[in-house]
């Protein structure tokens, strides 16, 4: 009897533990229903506003890299051609020495040493042929030329009759620009003064060396009348 006792209190338990075990699944149950109640689907506008942000994003980040892009050739081109700018401005004073070694030659010079002189010429070609393959361009201004600053560098000014202000009356050195950029400008001289106010200077000078003249004469005639009396 004390054996069935137990038996039976052992099924109530296990009853006991199954009812439970469903209440728990199906409060579980609920409790997921109602979170899912709270997981709304989104609006239409909603949906809109997201994908036009995703959209703008998007955009922006395609413009990022276009633009690295182009800075990038930009930059890569840059160092092609400004990458010997140093090697090329010291490179400058060998070809000023070399034409002006060649200016100086005369031409008794040039008769005894014609070998020496045409190796130097060939040279002097050589380098200038090298200048154009790196985009080495002469800046070479003439007399007459209107002085221009961004190529031009005023070593002196002075008034030379029959010239306008700011035009150039001397080229010292050549100039050279690698480019669009100045290696280094031509060294010139350039006018002070109108043509005009120098022409009315000019004028007024020769009017006052033949007032001088015309005094100078007066006076003569005078000593020469003194005398004769």
């Amino acid at each position: 009897m004390q054996e069935q006792k137990i038996d039976n209190s052992d099924e109530t338990n296990k009853e006991d533990q199954f009812l439970n075990s469903e209440e728990e699944m199906s409060s579980g149950e609920d409790t997921v229903t109602e979170e899912s109640d709270v997981l709304k689907e989104p609006t239409y506008e909603e949906i809109i506003e997201d994908r036009d942000n995703l959209k703008d994003r998007l955009m922006r980040s395609l413009a990022d890299l276009e633009n690295l892009r182009k800075r990038s050739d930009r930059d890569r081109k840059d160092a092609e051609l400004y990458g010997g700018t140093k090697l090329a401005r010291d490179l400058l004073s060998v070809f000023d020495n070399l034409s002006r070694a060649l200016d100086n030659i005369n031409e008794e010079l040039r008769a005894k040493s014609s070998a020496l002189v045409e190796g130097l010429e060939l040279t002097q070609r050589e380098l200038l042929s090298v200048f154009a393959k790196h985009k080495i361009d002469q800046i070479e201004p003439v007399e007459g030329d209107k002085f221009d600053p961004k190529y031009h560098q005023a070593m002196f000014e002075a008034p030379v009759s029959g010239t306008d202000k700011g035009t150039i009356i001397q080229v010292m050195t050549k100039g050279f620009k690698i480019g669009d950029r100045l290696l280094r400008a031509s060294q010139v001289g350039v006018s002070s003064n109108d043509s005009s106010s120098i022409d009315s200077l000019d004028t007024k000078a020769s009017e006052k060396d033949s007032k001088v003249e015309e005094s100078e004469g007066l006076a003569k005639e005078k000593v020469k009348t003194e005398s004769q009396m």
